[in-house]
């Protein structure tokens, strides 16, 4: 469900991160964030994704800048890239005003 194996200790989402799944990929993000001071974020999997996605996610660099840690976003998903459309975003703004470049 998720990879934090690679050297680069991203998260890879699962790919349902819609409401239905998403108390899961909280708890994968929370575990993650615990664990690293640089948390990445890979959404390429992701092929099931709502406005809680878009929440979560939201809230995690949020919370990474309140705390001064960083949280980087990447491999947008065509769903997760739909999704973010359909909230108000594009992913490009999502990742220049809301989310740390890598």
């Amino acid at each position: 469900m998720s990879d934090l194996s690679s050297p680069r200790q991203a998260l890879r989402l699962p790919a349902d991160c819609s409401i239905a799944c998403i108390r899961a990929v909280c708890d994968l993000i929370r575990d993650a964030f615990g664990r690293h001071e640089r948390l990445e974020i890979d959404c390429s999997d992701v092929n099931k994704a709502d406005v809680t996605s878009v929440q979560l996610l939201l809230s995690t660099a949020k919370t990474g800048r309140a705390e001064g840690r960083k949280v980087v976003l990447t491999a947008f998903s065509q769903a997760l890239r739909n999704t973010l459309h359909r909230a108000g975003f594009t992913s490009d703004e999502i990742i220049a005003h809301h989310l740390d470049r890598p």
